[in-house]
């Protein structure tokens, strides 16, 4: 009776071990399917994703501005020195004043630029046309944006100042005299040019650049400001020696700001 009983201990024992590790399994069971789904899951979009990066692979795609010869491709990232001084130049392709302007500093933007340390950016403004009415104004800052779109901006206006009329002739809104002077500019290819500037295609930039210019309160064409900082008395007392000095003053304080301390800077 002893031993039946402690057979019976034995066996009670393992049952009651058995039945724990059986309810586990069964917690469990819901969850190794889960995991076995995730599993196919992941692994098919790691092999969708490998396929997707090897056709990436084999497309060359450059950066923006990446660099490389005609008809090449582009495998170079061109890192350019930044230019520490930006001059800005708010004109009227129609306005008298701005034309004497460029006529004056002509030779000093071209020494300045030639320095490396210099940027022109010209703002195209259409102040005559709200002084005198008409539309010359617009349409030759229309027209010197579809220039621009073919690289040749400063050939253009060239062209519109040595035929600027009269600001009280509003010459410069005939599309026929725009052509013309884009054919002397050179190389514009007039099959582009001349759908641009008859459908006015940058008028809402030339529009923007105007009020713009209206709001900032700036006053009377032209306007020339040095990395932002507006040069008071254009029209009475500056001079091309005074405006290089102020581009050398200003050039030379942002590369002093720049130069790590105890290094010598290259502008003194």
């Amino acid at each position: 009776m002893t031993e039946s009983k402690g057979l019976k201990d034995r066996n009670d024992t393992a049952d009651s071990g058995a039945a724990p590790r059986n309810s586990l399994l069964q917690r469990w069971r819901p969850y190794a399917a889960g995991i076995v789904v995730l599993v196919v899951v992941f692994g098919a979009s790691a092999a969708i994703g490998a396929h997707v990066r090897g056709a990436k692979a084999d497309k060359v795609k450059p950066p923006a501005n990446a660099a490389g010869p005609d008809g090449q491709a582009k495998l170079a990232v061109p890192v350019k020195p930044s230019v520490p001084v930006t001059l800005t130049v708010y004109e009227d392709l129609r306005s008298p004043q701005s034309k004497a302007f460029a006529e004056q500093y002509a030779d000093t933007f071209t020494k300045l630029l030639a320095t490396g340390q210099v940027e022109i950016q010209y703002r195209l403004v259409t102040h005559t046309d709200t002084q005198l009415g008409g539309s010359g104004s617009r349409a030759a800052a229309n027209a010197a944006a579809c220039a621009q779109d073919q690289g040749r901006y400063t050939q253009f206006v060239q062209q519109v100042w040595k035929r600027q009329p009269d600001p009280s002739d509003d010459a410069l809104s005939s599309q026929k005299l725009l052509k013309e002077l884009s054919e002397k500019a050179g190389k514009i290819d007039e099959g582009k040019f001349v759908p641009c500037m008859k459908g006015n295609d940058h008028e809402g930039w030339v529009a923007k650049s105007e009020s713009d210019f209206m709001s900032g309160g700036y006053g009377e064409v032209p306007v020339v400001q040095i990395n932002g900082e507006t040069v008071p008395d254009v029209q009475t007392s500056l001079t091309p020696v005074k405006l290089s000095s102020l581009v050398e003053k200003e050039a030379k304080k942002v590369s002093d700001e720049t130069v790590p301390s105890g290094q010598p800077s290259l502008a003194s």
